[in-house]
This record gives structure tokens, sequence and C-alpha cells, in this order.
């Protein structure tokens, strides 16, 4: 205590007490709000007031004394941690209610526990110096009929609710000017307007062809259907259709009659992200268009705009978000505070999953329950896009009894069947190979075309091909060898090649990484065999933009048998469905999709319904096992432009949030067995604890990127 006052924090500088009891009212103030927006504002309150009862503890206060400064001889003799006692008191005052948010309290800090060690925290005692007064609150449920596999998403919305509401009342207190920083106003409807505005200059300059007739007719059935009910919604449109800009209108739309708060967009490559966020920042203006992804870097420039995103990405609070598959479920699966901060306000809006058959097999139960539960529970609408859509209703059958689970009950599809759009956006003939090809055997293939892109499934795969291309013209190679700063100006300059009306020969060879997003237009495109949905989305990459008046789509087969796993059973699914289709036929990609879904051993691979849909949630277990990416890579920095630089910077200065990021566009994953294969070799370097460099130039191509020689396997999501 300081002159009778139980103190919560003290301010740096100038040693400004914030007493506790102030510090609760504001969190709960805070709180309640948050939680009005999923019904449960009560339980918000409840929480903040509860949340750092434990600071009234003496240890406790002796330690914030000593720690902050006022009194740095003070003796600190015993347990000072605090969370615990306001999870103790809430049991107490409500024994019936306080299941729902006792693990948040005891984990306000820490994180939100399994079960079994809550039950160990919540043996202990309320301290004797706790003052516990009767709290007049009316604790009850929305009226929604929660389901075993809703109550863990609510117990971490209203974490979410909570420990935002914490940060965010402190910074306030700690730093203010920081804290003012937050103040974003938006209106949807003026980005709508926007939006409009720019739909209406489109078609004012673009040429009157019948691929932008054909795109002005989505929009139209966005607009259309955008006043429907909340829901699950699908938009299935062949690549080039401009489905981007038709989500986003219908998306806007949506929430305006609904009175939603923002649009969240959910994409599976960075390579994608990246191209998304622009076109947005472009039609909405940058302060409007939060991107946050692993490869995004908010702390090299130190303005206003820019450290507002920054303090934007910790809790999504901007109208339209921009992010990766990864970030999106892995937080809504995550224990973390600075994971969850963000969850509340997913809460009422729009999320639209684009290229959504990306979505991996292994993960689609859980991820289905969680957008069943945003949607019911949660007042989301959610809207699914791509040109091959999945399965995503009904009983989804695995290649075993124990795999099958229930969808979703309906999804709507927004582009009525008779519209016909795989007919009419049909640019380009799917043409199968019936015998195998050698690596010289496609190299040759290539090099009689004049602009040619090849996408194959492996990174040995594009290095192998590319190395044998005549060198001529431009030849340029694309894979996760190349680090992310190396991928994007390649992919830069294939954008500018092809928009000059040159001879030169231009011919790329990729991975998939090139597949989905990358708003490319090649007159020819060789695809080795794969799943049809990969096939397909090479095909896009086809005639995209119709000037041809034919092309084709080559699908080839190697001699080396395909990489196991993930992509071996797509082609299988494919090579089930038989060769007399109409392969972009919607119906079609069904057939495909039954085929990959008896092929799945699990649809919950790291059995998240075993760890959360019983009274006994493990959610620091669930945290630890639901990874999208697959962890058995480690990521190396490598010799790029200016990293070197960067890593001397790290060698001095020690681990920050700013050089990590800069180092993450200078770094490509490495399997932990060619991490020792090179370690043996005295190629790589151990810059700090578990951070390597590989310096030596001789290990990094100017045009293939990290040089090993072993094989590289599929590529993986990237965060």
């Amino acid at each position: 205590m300081v002159e009778n006052i139980t103190i919560s924090h003290v301010r740096k500088g100038d040693n400004k007490i914030q007493e506790n009891k102030i510090h609760q009212e504001g969190v709960s103030v805070r709180a309640t709000h948050f939680a009005d927006v999923i019904s449960m504002g009560q339980w918000g309150k409840l929480m903040g007031l509860l949340h750092d009862k434990g600071k009234e503890k003496k240890t406790f206060q002796k330690y914030i004394i000593k720690e902050s400064g006022l009194d740095p001889s003070i003796h600190v003799d015993g347990d000072h941690s605090h969370a615990y006692v306001g999870a103790l008191i809430a049991r107490k005052l409500f024994p019936y209610q306080s299941d729902i948010i006792v693990n948040q309290l005891a984990g306000h800090h820490r994180g939100l526990y399994d079960y079994d060690e809550l039950h160990e925290v919540l043996n202990q005692k309320i301290p004797d110096e706790i003052t516990i007064e009767p709290i007049d609150i009316n604790l009850s449920l929305p009226n929604i009929k929660y389901t075993k596999k809703d109550l863990h998403h609510l117990i971490r919305f209203l974490y979410s609710c909570l420990v935002d509401a914490d940060f965010l009342d402190t910074e306030e207190f700690m730093l203010p000017e920081q804290a003012k920083l937050r103040e974003h106003h938006y209106n949807l409807a003026s980005l709508l307007d926007k939006l409009n505005e720019h739909l209406r200059h489109l078609s004012g300059t673009a040429p009157a062809t019948e691929v932008n007739r054909i795109r002005a007719e989505i929009q139209d059935y966005c607009r259309q259907s955008s006043h429907s009910a909340k829901g699950f919604y699908s938009m299935t449109v062949p690549t080039g259709g401009g489905k981007t800009l038709s989500s986003i209108l219908w998306a806007l739309q949506h929430a305006i009659h609904h009175k939603q708060k923002r649009i969240i967009i959910a994409i599976p490559y960075t390579s994608i992200i990246a191209q998304t966020a622009q076109v947005l920042r472009h039609i909405f203006g940058d302060d409007n268009v939060l991107e946050h992804h692993s490869n995004t870097d908010y702390s090299d420039i130190d303005d206003i705009p820019t450290r507002t995103k920054k303090l934007a990405t910790e809790n999504w609070d901007y109208p339209i978000v921009v992010t990766t598959n990864v970030q999106l479920f892995e937080s809504l699966f995550s224990n973390r505070p600075s994971d969850c901060r963000k969850l509340h306000n997913i809460a009422q809006s729009i999320i639209i999953l684009d290229e959504v058959q990306t979505l991996p097999m292994e993960f689609l139960q859980p991820i289905i329950d969680t957008l069943d539960t945003l949607q019911r529970c949660f007042g989301c609408s959610i809207l699914f896009t791509t040109a091959s859509q999945p399965i995503l209703t009904g009983r989804i059958e695995g290649c075993n009894p124990t795999a099958a689970f229930n969808a979703l009950n309906t999804v709507h599809e927004i582009i009525p069947a008779n519209a016909n759009l795989h007919q009419r956006l049909r640019r380009t003939e799917i043409v199968f190979d019936t015998m195998r090809s050698s690596y010289d055997d496609i190299a040759q293939r290539l090099s009689e075309h004049q602009q040619v892109l090849c996408i194959v499934n492996t990174r040995r795969d594009a290095r192998e091909i590319f190395s044998r291309l005549p060198d001529e013209g431009v030849r340029l190679h694309l894979s996760r060898m190349m680090c992310p700063d190396h991928v994007k100006s390649t992919i830069d300059e294939i954008k500018k090649l092809l928009k000059k009306d040159t001879r030169c020969p231009i011919r790329v060879v990729a991975t998939q990484l090139i597949e989905a997003g990358v708003d490319i237009d090649f007159p020819v495109v060789y695809r080795q065999e794969a799943g049809l949905d990969s096939v397909l989305q090479a095909a896009g990459r086809c005639n995209r933009e119709g000037k041809l008046p034919k092309s084709t789509t080559h699908v080839f087969a190697l001699r080396q048998p395909l990489p196991p796993g993930h992509i071996s059973h797509a082609n299988n699914a494919r090579l089930n469905i038989g060769s007399e289709h109409d392969w972009l036929a919607p119906e079609t990609m069904t057939s495909y999709f039954k085929q990959l879904h008896a092929r799945t051993e699990s649809f919950d691979k790291t059995r998240v319904k075993d760890s959360l849909y019983s009274k006994d949630m493990l959610f620091e277990t669930a945290a630890k096992n639901f990874r999208l990416i697959d962890e058995k890579t480690i990521s190396v920095i490598v010799n790029w432009k200016n990293s070197m630089n960067l890593v001397a910077e790290l060698k001095t200065k020690g681990v920050t949030y700013r050089l990590m990021k800069q180092l993450s566009q200078y770094s490509v994953d490495v399997r932990r067995y060619d991490i020792r294969k090179l370690q043996e070799a005295g190629a790589i370097e151990e810059v700090v604890d578990d951070i390597y460099m590989i310096s030596n130039h001789s290990y990094y191509n100017k045009n293939t990127g990290l040089t090993t020689d072993n094989q590289w396997l599929e590529e993986t999501y990237i965060v």
C-alpha cells in the first residue's frame, strides 16, 4: 500500500500511480462494451471488476513498489502472483455460472489453462487481505442453443474481451500518446461509396470485351444477393472473373444492411495477400486496409499511420483486414492473450475465405465447426470464394468410418447455375498428356514457346527444368527455395515483362506458389499432374484476359514419382473420376472432392474434438497442436541484398521485433535433416539461439535461391 492506495500500475517517467479500483472499473467498462456484441456485456463487466483483485495482496503491492522503482529497497517475501484471486472470488460469488469465466480470470496474463492445471490453480485459497463485496450482476446466456463445439469458442471470445480491455486500459494510463493513435473512425457506407465510384470508373474505361461484361454481371448478382439473411454464402467464379472486387462489393452491402462491423479477408498465400491488399488500398485508401501476416513489417517506418497499423495488428480494430488462413484460424484456437485480443472484433463481421479449396483436409472438421460457431453464435456471415468450390455441406465421408463428420447445413451460392460461367469464361483448353516425360522433354517443349509458364509440384522439379531451359530471352524461376523478397521481386518482374509488347522469349518455371491469386496472363501453360483444383488454378493463368481465340493448358506427368502425401492423394482423386469430363464444370469438381475425401484418413488430425468438445477443455494443449503449417522446417537467413547487415545488427543488438520481421524477408524454410547436413558441411551458422544463417554467397543462386543437393518436398502454407 502507498498512502492507503492499492496500486495497479506505476507510469515510467513521472511515477504517477493508477489506483487498482480505477483500473478495474476502466477494464470493466471496455469489456462490457466488447462483450455486448455477443449479448454478454454483464459477463464482461464482472470479469473487468474481478480480474485484478489479487493486486490487493500485500506481496503484490511490495512487488510493484520495488519493480516500479518507487522503493527499490523494499523486501518482497512470498508469492506475488495475482490473477488466480479473481477466479476464486468469481467462483465464490457466482458458484453456478462462474465456470464460463474462471479460466479467463486465472489466465488473463499467462493464457488459458488446460482443465487439469486450472483445477490445481482453483484449489488455492483467497488471501485473507482481499476484500470481497457482493456484486449485483445478472449473469445469463444469450438466447442461443450452444452445442459442445461452441463453448470453447465462447470462453475464448470472453477471454478476448477481457485481455483486450486490460491491454487498452493499461496503455491509456501508461502510454497515453500511443493510445490516441487507436482512435480510428470509419464508416462502411463511405467505403461502399468509394468502391462504387471505382467500379463506375472501371466500367467507363475498360474495353467492351465479353470478359468485362461477365464481370459486371457478377457484380450485379452480388448486389442482388447482399441483402439476404446472415449465413453462409459461396461465390463460384472461374479465374479472371473479378471475384475480388465482387466479393468486397457483396460484403460491404451485406455488412451495412445487417449493421456488421468489418470485413475480414482470409487468404492462403502471402503472394495473394500482397496483391489483394494493394488493390484494396488503391480503392479505399491506406488508412482503411490493414494487412496482417508474417511478411508485413510496420516497424521500419516510424510515422503515425504506420504506428497506427502496427497497433491495429494487435486487435484488428480496422474496417478491412486482409490476413492469412493461418493467422485467422490459429488465433481462433490459441490460448495466448496476444493472439486472442483480436477475437472479439471478429464477432459481427463478414469473413471472406478466398481460394477456400486450399483449406487443409486434415483440419477440415475443426475449421468448419468453428465457422458454424462464428455464424450461429457470433453474428458473422461467411463467404467462400473460388473457381474450384469444395464440398462444405452435408455428411463428409473419409476413408474410414471414424473420419466422417457433419459439415454445414446450407451454403447459398450467389451465382445462379444458369449463368453458366464455366462455359462463358472458358479461355483455354485443358489437354492431358498420355506419356511420361523427362526433365529434358519438358524443357524442350517449353523452349518451343515465346511466352510460357510451367508449374510443377516440388522445388527440385522446378530447379531441374529451369536449369535445362535455353539461355535466351528471359527465363525466371519461382519457388520457396527463394526468400520472400526474392519471390516478390520476381513476380513483379514477370508482370512488367508480360505488359510489354516484346518478341523477347519469357519462360517461367514455378512451384504452385504462383498458382492462385497472382494476376498473370500467359498464352500457354504447362502444369505437372496434380489435383483437379490445382490444374484449374494453373489454367487460370492461361489466356486470363481472353485476348486469344484459342489457348492450351498442357497437363504432363514426369517420370519421377510424385511426392507422398496430399499431392499424390489429390492426383489419384483426379485420375479416379475418369477422363471423360468437362473439367471446368462445377459438377466435375464435386466428383473430384468426393474422391479426395475418400482418401482422407482424418479430418481432425490433431484431435481438437477430444481436447475441446467436452467440459474438461484443454486450451493450452489444443493451441499447441492446432498448427496449419508443418513445423518440420527451420527458417534460415540467406545472403540476399542487405541481409548480412541485418545479421550484424542482430549479433550486436540481439533479437528485436523489428529485426526479425525484416530478416523474415530474407529467410528460407529448410528441413531439419538438411540443417544437420549443412552444419556438417560448415555452411550454416547459428547467429543466436535457434536463429541460423548461411552467409556464403555460393549457397544462394540469384536465379533459383538456396542451393542444396537434397530433394525438396511440396509447398506448404505460408503464414
